[in-house]
C-alpha cells in the first residue's frame, strides 16, 4: 500500500512541478547571491599606453620619451563573477599625453581601461602602483650627421683598398631632442673574403656617439635607412723604371752602363690602366750628346688615376760609357746638299773641331783628312743670306767612331744669276767650283748611303 502511494506521488505531475519551482528557487538565490558578491584582485604587468601621442606630435611637435615603466600593478574591487573572469592583458594603464603644453620631465596619472562591453559601474580601483608614470616630454628635431663605417673582410693578394665610400655620405635623423643631442655620426660595417675586384653593398647602419657608443634611437626617424658602401679596389704592380737609349758616336747599349735610383716603384690603380703599364720611361738620353758621363734627376711621370705607393716622386739617372776614348780632329772638308735650283751656296767656315768617340786603336788610325762635314740645305728652301746650318759628320772607313755634340759651319746662300751654273760650293781659298744638278744628287745619294751605313753600323752595335 506504501510503495503504490509512494509510486502515485512519484508519477503525479504536481509532485514533479513543485520539485522543478524548489530547484529554479535554489538557482536563482545562489546566482543572485554570486552576482552581488563583491571582491578584490590584484592584477600585476597590466601594460601602459600613451594616449594621444598623434596629437601631441602633430601639433606641438613634441615627443613622449624616457618611459620610466612600462607596466604597472592596480587592485580592482567588484563583482566576483565579472573581475575573476580578467588578466592583466585585458586591461590598460592609459595616460592622456594630448594635452601636454611644453618640453619636460613630468609625472602624470593614468586611467585603468576596462575591457569592451563590459559592465564596469560597481567596479573601482582600489590601489595602483606606481601611483604616477614618470617620463619625459622632448621637442622634435633634425640632425645631419655624417655616415663612416669599416670594410670588415679580406683582400686578395696582389689588391689594395681605397677608402670606403657611402652613398648618401650624410643622412637627416630626426628624434627626441635630448636623444639627438648625443648622435655623432652613423656607422656602417660591411664586407666579404678575399675579394679582388671593387665592392659594393646595401647595409644598415647604427648611430654613435663622440665616444663611439651605440645611441638610444628611441622614436626616432631617418632620411635614409640603407647606405651603399662601396670599397673601391685597385690592383698593386711593381713598374721598372727605364730610359730609352738613342746610340751614337761609337756608343752603343753594349758599351753604356745606365743606373737609376730607384730602380722601380709600386704602383696601385685600375687592372684596366695598370695591367699593361710594364715600364716607366723617364726620358730618351742621346749618347752623341756627351763625352762619357750623364746624370739627371727626372720627376716620375704618372697618370693621375694611379697611385705611388712607394712615395718617390723623383728618380736619379746616371749613364757611363766604358772601354771608348775621345779625340778632336780639325775638319776642313765640307760640302752642302739638296741646294734650292735658283740658289747657290758658298761655304764661309775654313775649319772646325769635331770631337771623335771611338775604341783607341780606331782612334789611332783616323785622319782628319777620312772626316767629312755635310750641311743638309733642304729646310733653307727660298732663304738667301748667310746662316749656321748644323752638319752631319761623316767619318769613312769607320763605322764604330761618331762624332760627339752637334757640330755647325757657317754658309751664305745668294740667288745665283741667269750666267752662273747652280749651287756652287766654294771655300774663301778656293775659287768657287760648280756643282751641276745632277753632281749634287749624286753627293746627296753618297751622304745619304753612307748616313745609312752609320745607321746601320750603330743598329749592329745595338744587337
Amino acid at each position: 500500500m506504501k510503495k503504490s502511494r509512494i509510486t502515485k506521488i512519484y508519477d503525479s505531475k504536481a509532485f514533479w512541478a513543485i520539485v522543478s519551482l524548489l530547484v529554479s528557487l535554489a538557482i536563482w538565490v545562489y546566482v543572485t547571491s554570486v552576482e552581488s558578491d563583491e571582491t578584490s584582485l590584484t592584477f600585476r604587468n597590466v601594460p601602459v599606453e600613451l594616449v594621444g601621442e598623434d596629437a601631441l606630435r602633430n601639433s606641438k611637435n613634441m615627443v613622449v620619451s624616457d618611459l620610466e615603466t612600462s607596466s604597472v600593478t592596480v587592485e580592482l574591487t567588484g563583482p566576483r563573477r565579472l573581475i575573476s573572469s580578467w588578466s592583466s592583458l585585458d586591461l590598460k594603464a592609459c595616460v592622456d599625453v594630448s594635452k601636454l603644453s611644453r618640453a619636460s620631465y613630468t609625472s602624470q596619472q593614468f586611467y585603468i581601461a576596462f575591457p569592451d562591453g563590459a559592465d564596469t559601474s560597481k567596479v573601482s580601483v582600489t590601489r595602483k602602483t606606481p601611483d604616477g608614470i614618470n617620463f619625459v616630454v622632448s621637442r622634435i628635431v633634425s640632425k645631419s650627421i655624417p655616415v663612416r663605417g669599416s670594410f670588415d673582410g679580406s683582400l686578395k693578394s696582389g689588391f689594395t683598398a681605397e677608402a670606403p665610400v657611402f652613398e648618401p655620405s650624410t643622412i637627416t635623423v630626426t628624434g627626441p631632442e635630448h636623444y639627438i643631442r648625443e648622435v655623432s655620426y652613423a656607422w656602417v660595417s660591411f664586407g666579404a673574403e678575399d675579394v679582388e675586384s671593387t665592392l659594393k653593398m646595401d647595409s644598415g647602419f647604427v648611430l654613435m656617439n663622440e665616444d663611439g657608443e651605440a645611441c638610444d634611437t628611441t622614436g626616432f626617424t631617418y632620411s635614409d635607412e640603407i647606405i651603399t658602401a662601396t670599397l673601391p679596389l685597385l690592383l698593386v704592380k711593381e713598374v721598372p723604371l727605364a730610359v730609352d737609349i738613342i746610340p751614337g758616336a761609337g756608343a752603343t747599349t753594349e758599351n753604356t752602363k745606365v743606373r737609376i735610383v730607384p730602380e722601380s716603384i709600386t704602383l696601385a690603380g685600375d687592372s684596366a690602366l695598370l695591367g699593361g703599364l710594364n715600364k716607366i720611361v723617364l726620358d730618351t738620353i742621346d749618347l752623341t750628346e756627351f763625352t762619357s758621363t750623364f746624370a739627371q734627376s727626372y720627376t716620375i711621370p704618372l697618370d693621375n688615376q694611379l697611385r705611388n705607393l712607394t712615395g718617390v716622386s723623383e728618380a736619379t739617372v746616371s749613364v757611363e760609357i766604358v772601354g771608348l776614348e775621345t779625340r778632336t780632329f780639325k775638319v776642313k772638308n765640307f760640302s752642302c746638299i739638296n741646294v734650292s735650283d735658283g740658289f747657290e751656296a758658298f761655304i764661309i767656315s775654313e775649319s772646325i773641331d769635331v770631337v771623335i768617340r771611338g775604341i783607341a786603336d780606331h782612334l789611332n788610325q783616323l785622319k782628319g783628312e777620312n772626316i767629312r762635314a755635310v750641311a743638309d740645305l733642304a729646310d733653307y728652301d727660298q732663304s738667301a743670306g748667310q746662316f749656321m746650318p748644323a752638319v752631319k759628320i761623316m767619318v769613312d772607313g769607320f763605322t764604330d767612331v761618331g762624332a760627339l755634340g752637334t757640330n755647325t759651319i757657317s754658309i751664305e746662300i745668294r740667288k745665283a744669276s741667269a750666267d752662273t751654273p747652280p749651287t756652287p760650293v766654294v771655300t774663301p781659298e778656293a775659287t768657287p767650283v760648280s756643282v751641276t744638278t745632277a753632281e749634287s744628287a749624286a753627293i746627296t745619294e753618297a751622304v745619304m748611303a753612307e748616313t745609312r751605313n752609320l745607321d746601320q753600323g750603330e743598329v749592329q752595335g745595338e744587337q
